[in-house]
């Protein structure tokens, strides 16, 4: 599994937004949070995805991708608030990887390939945000993100159906790397 930046001029390629159209419906309707329910609604994933992308080819945010030797199984995205007073962070949004290829370290190698991506940009912190109660900051606790906060009730997956959403931080300097204990480094 191979971590690559698109650069702009690439995103537009219709065999990348295939793949990265496959792997959001197929990650949706395996439960995954990453922004819509199952069954997925493929028109409202396109148009999403399409916009996502449009965004990395003004050059505004970087998309970070997922190859197996075959074909694209995953993405991130590190999306810019387009404040100057916030240049120094970004938005982790829209990580996910084919359930296909899940359970073997896949999701390690995309969050460890975006978190370089993020030092090579010069940033000092990463922001997320995920889904309480699927236990997923236990996936990003060890990469070196922290729970600083929670939005209650934020998420409506139904009308009778509320989940709070959880934001994550991770310092990116040096010295943060190595005051985590216990954190579990993709190698």
């Amino acid at each position: 599994m191979k971590y690559l930046v698109k650069d702009p001029d690439e995103v537009l390629d219709p065999g990348l937004r295939a793949d990265l159209l496959d792997t959001w419906v197929a990650a949706t309707n395996a439960g995954g949070a990453v922004g819509f329910t199952a069954p997925a609604p493929v028109g409202q994933i396109a148009e999403t995805l399409d916009a996502a992308l449009g965004r990395v080819a003004a050059g505004l945010d970087l998309l970070g991708v997922l190859h197996n030797g075959e074909r694209y199984v995953g993405m991130g995205l590190l999306v810019s608030r387009g404040s100057w007073l916030q240049e120094h962070w970004r938005t982790v949004l829209r990580v996910m990887v084919h359930p296909e290829h899940q359970g073997n370290g896949a999701g390690c190698v995309l969050m460890e390939g975006l978190r370089g991506s993020a030092v090579d940009l010069g940033l000092e912190q990463l922001q997320l945000t995920i889904r309480d109660g699927l236990g997923l900051e236990k996936f990003y606790g060890p990469l070196g993100y922290r729970v600083v906060g929670t939005h209650p009730r934020a998420i409506r997956l139904a009308p009778d159906d509320y989940r709070d959403e959880l934001m994550l931080v991770q310092d990116l300097s040096p010295a943060s790397r190595q005051e985590v204990s216990g954190v579990r480094w993709c190698t």
